[in-house]
């Protein structure tokens, strides 16, 4: 008979395997500690939606987060002007381009590029769920090389905490039709924002003008 203290380390072992399995691979931060950027220049996101206001509902959310989180961000509205008066207004070019151009024409460290992936309300029977999907890949303005990438996928469904019964169905009928009718997005990125740049592990590290700069090496 196996004797029982080898038979738990056996599955001590296993689950350990197991567990590390799963675990997603923690993202490499050794470029970008190299960089150390101070500063991030956002470009026109790509719109890979129909709808056509998602691109400038979204840019309104995105700077303030970058910096909470201690980095100079450029104005969204300048950096879009200055773009279009240099003819790259074109979203899809501006990130198939070269970001060292940019970093010459806005003298900024890294470059923050996003895609709206979905940023959509969809109504089935007496419910309706709104998406919002977000790439998110910020390069070095100096090498050109990625530095830290993220995706985030947020999906609210305002029905789920409504009982049941006919009154929860009367509810679920009205909370559904008022949503399909005006879906409210902003939460939604500002929510996928918070946890793209602040979580802990996948996030951004704290920039230079956040009083955790250069002490939370151990996080990233």
């Amino acid at each position: 008979m196996i004797p029982l203290m080898r038979v738990a380390a056996v599955l001590a072992t296993l689950l350990a395997f197991g567990g590390c399995a799963n675990r997603p691979a923690r993202p490499d931060y050794s470029q970008f500690r190299s960089e150390a950027p101070r500063s991030i220049l956002v470009v026109p996101v790509i719109n890979r939606t129909v709808d056509v206001n998602a691109p400038d509902y979204f840019l309104a959310t995105i700077a303030r987060p970058l910096a909470e989180r201690g980095y100079y961000v450029f104005p969204v509205n300048m950096v879009k002007s200055v773009m279009s008066d240099d003819g790259l207004s074109d979203a899809n070019l501006v990130h198939s381009g070269d970001p060292r151009r940019l970093g010459e024409i806005f003298g900024t460290d890294a470059i923050m590029y996003i895609s709206i992936e979905r940023w959509d309300a969809k109504y089935v029977v007496l419910s309706t769920s709104v998406t919002v999907e977000l790439n998110y890949v910020l390069k070095s303005a100096h090498t050109g090389q990625e530095l830290w990438k993220n995706h985030q996928l947020i999906v609210y469904s305002p029905q789920a905490n409504n009982g049941g019964g006919v009154a929860g169905l009367v509810a679920n009928a009205i909370a559904a039709a008022i949503t399909k009718a005006s879906p409210n997005y902003i939460p939604l990125a500002k929510q996928a924002n918070a946890k793209a740049i602040d979580l802990k592990g996948s996030g951004l590290p704290a920039g230079p003008y956040d009083a955790l700069f250069g002490k939370d090496a151990a996080d990233y």
